[in-house]
């Protein structure tokens, strides 16, 4: 990765713009020396790890290119973490200094982090930037086999873990990326999403590097900001994760949407009908991929892939759908409107029976990292199917199953079937528990605004579902304005899962006993009954895990 930035340094083409302000490749490079020799004049003994918490603001480049220079090891903040989890993140990852800013200092206050605090906006920074020596002219580039990045991830399903990053690894994906898509100096990468985050690193900001194309930081997502960004800085590509087209799809229409500069845009998580909606209004092709902070499964689309379908898996891995004893699924069947016809049979866990590919582990987490990689395979935690010609599908997280009356399934397809009702923004689909065995699915929706919930319609709608198993059905439905994210954009489902039915939120539920389908609010008597019920089957224990 140091080489990739100083191939950068005597270019004159715009590298970076962020608000009002821009610099040429070769002033980035300055900045980033700049950096790297602060970080070698502050070093203390120990790891040499740097922690960043800080929103998409040019410093953070600044920063990032620093530590390449120097040989430092980033590790991104997570600036949505708090208290002793936020405190263990930095601590566990051996940070000796953390870089931020008055705006984001205020999460540290009165933490044992275990490390300096340096304010970029702050005169010690600046004092110290201007005091700093330069690196000496033997200190060359790290090997690549040096640890760049401490990539956190994203902890839609458990606690963050620190994925290693090299910087040969890094620098091989960044650089292919880049070849492969054509980027250059006259293409205009658009990073709205956290920098903290390797989607952005490794589909926006890297490829940006390597390929000297100008970097346009936004310094945090905005829906309503994104096309007045387009416009005013000409952008040609964006990265995106989870929900985000969702929510851009979501602002008022405008007749020259589809004028525009984009070219294409890639991501994960977008549904089907997001990517197929997104093209359509803004004449923006989306490429969705299929891939993790780990590396250890890839999987990219390939042209003439049926519409929903992840792709085929990169480099002749031996990827495959597997239940929990290792047995490969059965492939796919699907009904003729395309919609899968045997679940049961054919979701299972994403693995790698290679092994664990550019894999390079978990700082400091050796249990985590073997439980990944258990009997020689790696286990990426991710459901999916696989279709008789190849293509995979995906189905959730393996946090994400649920089990009703014996039948095991994964919430993803209820989620997609809910989300063709026309009022649905986003559907959330999760387990709760059943007072008598096992557990009750429970969806959270968010409306489009200014949609009301109609419970008769939204009940026909479900009965007239032919994909919809008889034990799929939402027996509780609850709305929300907006469902809880993570701070990458991805749908937290553990807040939902935690606040089950307590909640000020309006929830609807088709009571036990009703033989037809019908919804109708949810009370504080009926939850006093349940929590009866509970108590009478022995499951109080349940409400309180």
């Amino acid at each position: 990765m140091a080489e990739l930035f100083l191939a950068r340094a005597e270019d004159d083409g715009v590298g970076l713009r962020f608000e009002d302000e821009r610099w040429s490749w070769r002033q980035v490079v300055e900045a980033c020396r700049a950096r790297a020799a602060l970080l070698e004049h502050v070093r203390g003994p120990g790891p040499f790890h740097v922690g960043v918490l800080l929103e998409n603001v040019p410093e953070y480049l600044f920063v990032l290119g620093g530590a390449a220079l120097a040989g430092a090891t980033v590790v991104g903040v997570n600036p949505t973490r708090r208290g002793a989890e936020l405190a263990g993140d930095i601590s566990h990852t051996d940070c000796q200094l953390v870089i931020t800013d008055v705006a984001q200092a205020g999460l540290l206050q009165g933490l044992d982090i275990g490390a300096s605090v340096m304010l970029v906006d702050g005169e010690e920074y600046h004092r110290t930037l201007a005091a700093a020596p330069a690196l000496p002219a033997g200190h060359g580039p790290p090997p690549a086999e040096a640890l760049f990045l401490l990539l956190f991830t994203s902890g839609s399903t458990g606690a963050p873990k620190a994925v290693r990053m090299s910087h040969g690894r890094m620098a091989g994906i960044v650089a292919g990326m880049a070849g492969s898509f054509g980027f250059g100096g006259t293409s205009v990468l658009y990073c709205s999403m956290p920098m903290f985050h390797g989607n952005a690193l490794l589909t926006c900001v890297g490829p940006a590097v390597a390929s000297g194309a100008t970097l346009v930081l936004r310094r945090r997502f905005s829906a309503s900001g994104f096309m007045p960004d387009v416009r005013r800085f000409q952008v040609t590509y964006f990265n995106y994760v989870g929900r985000a087209l969702t929510y851009i799809l979501s602002t008022p229409p405008a007749p020259d949407d589809a004028e525009n500069t984009l070219r294409f845009a890639m991501g994960t998580d977008a549904s089907a009908q997001d990517i197929a909606s997104f093209r359509h209004r803004f004449g923006c092709p989306v490429v969705e991929g299929y891939g993790s902070s780990e590396g250890a499964i890839s999987i990219s689309p390939v042209p003439g892939m049926p519409p929903g379908a992840l792709g085929v898996p990169v480099d002749d891995a031996d990827v495959a759908v597997v239940d929990e004893n290792g047995v490969e699924r059965s492939r796919a069947r699907f009904d003729s409107d395309g919609r899968l016809s045997n679940p049961s049979d054919a979701i299972g866990e994403i693995v790698n029976r290679s092994g664990a590919g550019p894999f390079e582990g978990y700082y400091a987490n050796p249990a985590a990292e073997a439980e990944r990689t258990r009997g020689g395979w790696y286990w990426s935690g991710d459901l999916g199917y696989r279709d008789g010609q190849g293509y995979f599908y995906f189905a959730g997280r393996t946090t994400d199953w649920l089990r009703v009356d014996g039948e095991n399934f994964a919430g993803a397809p209820v989620e997609r079937i809910l989300e063709r009702y026309g009022p649905v923004r986003v559907a959330v689909v999760y387990a709760v528990p059943d007072p008598r065995t096992g557990d009750q699915v429970m969806a959270t929706l968010q409306l489009d605004d200014g949609a009301a919930f109609d419970p008769d319609a939204f009940a026909a709608f479900l009965a007239a579902q032919p994909d919809l198993g008889p034990k799929w059905v939402p027996r509780l439905v609850r709305l929300r304005e907006d469902v809880p994210l993570t701070a990458s954009g991805k749908v937290d489902k553990r807040p939902l899962k935690r606040e089950r039915w307590d909640t000020t939120d309006p929830v609807w539920w088709w009571p036990p006993g009703e033989r037809t389908l019908v919804y109708r609010r949810f009370t504080d008597d009926d939850a006093a009954r349940l929590a009866q019920q509970f108590e009478a089957h022995g499951r109080q224990a349940y409400l309180h895990a």
